[in-house]
């Protein structure tokens, strides 16, 4: 549930019955930008001061929420979600499936690029096709890698075709794997390609989508600016543009939120919530999550080869210290990989239970009586090294003496996905809220380091109930699968599941109509700054 502080509510509330008294009355914006007869304002600049820069701009070349973050707003799909994770019409109108393995989409009519170019159907068929091409190498690949064939009916409308049934395709296709890029960028990507450059070395350089908001500017580890894109199909946004400000430490971003420097802090940590909610012009937003905050362990290294050592770790760690401590109850425990608001999540799972004493013992049975020395690596976010820090302190209680290493978070991505760690903490937002994209991507062998699966968990069983799960179309069916799976997982432990956590942001209060969904994107397009 989202959660903003009293006084913001009313506010907004009071704005909105305004806005629907004058709805009827509203005219077109001045030149200047100026406030519309809608009791909103028009035109600003709003900056949001973020913990990382993007990995990449392109949709095949990322990875990552800070990367998505900033493409979601560039780019749009053919399928968006609401609020409650929600399919909803995007840039198809309609969708159906017309039989087992082949579904058509009707698409948006009268919609253009930033660069003028039409939106139709062989523009979906090259995004389609791009993202799944072997030659791209997009890390996301797996979200639609059970398509065989993308059929142009006519210039509206277009069929997927997969390899076997697939019922959690539209909600892939609302994934950012999903994001249309305007045709001619793509072709003159591809063509770069054929000269030696890097997969998506054009789109970076200057993304061109469809959205309210266009590239305009960025400045690597500083910012990244984009501007309202006047000819946007669906209503241009209030604002004239959105900076998203490289900040990394928490408490300098809560700084620039006092001093107007920034509008929005995002994330905010949990430790900063007391400060927000005391200080007179400042507000929170909270949105439960579809995510999981986890310690994985790389399964492919000594000690943590041997499943005995990973279910002791994670059996030494009591979790509700770094829930209640940590997060400061902005969270629940997690026993497996699956938030609560996930389809496919088990209710009845018990995950491995807190118990130092029993961990000693599997210690010793593994052949660690003495324990061991290893690291734990984490990026710059106050959060994670705090947990890691709590985990270090736990675990020097069963012998295991623990290193702490910090990391930028491009550097941190690209050694973990090498599979150069002994420990890391990381998180996972499930970009679907299906269990496919909680499990295959973090857990099945083919998705080993970018794609998902850092702990580089090779385990044939979970590989064929994941696939199996995948190819199968009956709604009860999956669902015992992916029970079997998330009991797998439990004992192979290849990860300790710590918690689900609330997405909260920080505000100055004449931030109006800001919103988040349970993915951690920001809903900007209504956003305006009252003065």
């Amino acid at each position: 549930m989202k959660r903003i502080s009293r006084n913001w509510l009313y506010t907004f509330i009071a704005i909105a019955f305004i806005s629907i008294v004058l709805a009827g009355c509203a005219s077109e914006p001045d030149e200047a930008g100026g406030t519309e007869n809608d009791g909103k304002q028009h035109g600003g600049e709003l900056v949001i001061a973020t913990v990382s820069d993007a990995i990449s701009l392109d949709p095949a070349g990322a990875n990552d929420v800070p990367s998505f973050d900033i493409q979601f707003n560039i780019f749009e799909k053919l399928i968006k979600h609401d609020e409650n994770m929600g399919l909803q019409p995007s840039l198809a109108t309609s969708w159906e499936a017309v039989d087992d393995t082949t579904w058509e989409f009707k698409l948006q009519e009268g919609v253009t690029f930033h660069d003028g170019t039409t939106f139709n159907a062989e523009v979906v068929k090259a995004n389609v096709e791009r993202i799944i091409d072997e030659d791209v190498a997009a890390p996301t690949a797996y979200l639609l890698d059970m398509i065989d064939e993308v059929v142009v009916i006519d210039d509206y409308t277009i069929q997927i075709k997969t390899a076997y049934p697939f019922s959690g395709l539209p909600a892939h296709l609302a994934h950012s794997a999903g994001a249309m890029i305007s045709l001619e960028q793509i072709e003159a990507d591809y063509a770069a390609m054929e000269e030696g450059a890097d997969p998506g070395s054009v789109i970076n350089e200057k993304p061109i989508g469809t959205g309210y908001f266009k590239f305009d500017e960025w400045s690597p580890g500083q910012y990244i600016r984009l501007v309202k894109n006047e000819d946007y199909w669906d209503g241009a946004a209030l604002l004239d543009s959105v900076t998203f400000k490289v900040v990394p430490e928490d408490l300098t971003r809560i700084a620039e939120l006092n001093t107007g420097d920034s509008h929005v802090t995002n994330q905010l940590s949990s430790s900063d919530v007391a400060q927000i909610e005391s200080t007179e012009g400042l507000a929170m937003l909270q949105q439960g999550s579809v995510s999981l905050d986890y310690l994985g362990f790389n399964t492919q290294k000594e000690p943590f080869d041997d499943e005995r050592v990973r279910q002791a770790i994670t059996m030494a760690i009591n979790k509700e210290q770094i829930v209640d401590g940590i997060a400061n109850g902005y969270a629940i425990p997690a026993a497996g990989p699956l938030a609560p608001n996930v389809f496919g999540y088990d209710e009845n799972l018990e995950g491995i239970a807190y118990n130092q004493e029993e961990a000693k013992k599997l210690l010793a049975e593994a052949g660690y009586e003495d324990g061991f020395s290893t690291s734990i690596w984490t990026n710059e976010t106050r959060e994670r090294l705090d947990i890691a820090t709590n985990i270090q302190s736990q675990l020097s209680e069963i012998g295991i003496e623990v290193e702490i290493e910090i990391f930028e978070w491009g550097a941190y991505l690209e050694k973990i996905g090498k599979g150069e760690h002994d420990m890391f903490i990381l998180g996972w937002s499930n970009g679907t809220a299906d269990a496919d994209n909680g499990l295959y991507p973090l857990f099945h062998s083919e998705n080993m380091g970018p794609p998902g699966n850092r702990t580089f968990l090779d385990h044939g069983e979970l590989d064929s109930i994941l696939e199996e799960a995948r190819q199968t179309a009956d709604e009860a069916e999956r669902i015992e699968l992916y029970k079997q799976a998330q009991e797998l997982l439990v004992e192979l432990a290849p990860m300790n599941y710590l918690m689900h956590k609330d997405y909260l942001s920080g505000l100055r209060e004449e931030v109006k109509g800001l919103s988040m969904l349970p993915t951690k994107f920001l809903l900007l397009k209504d956003v305006y700054i009252e003065e």
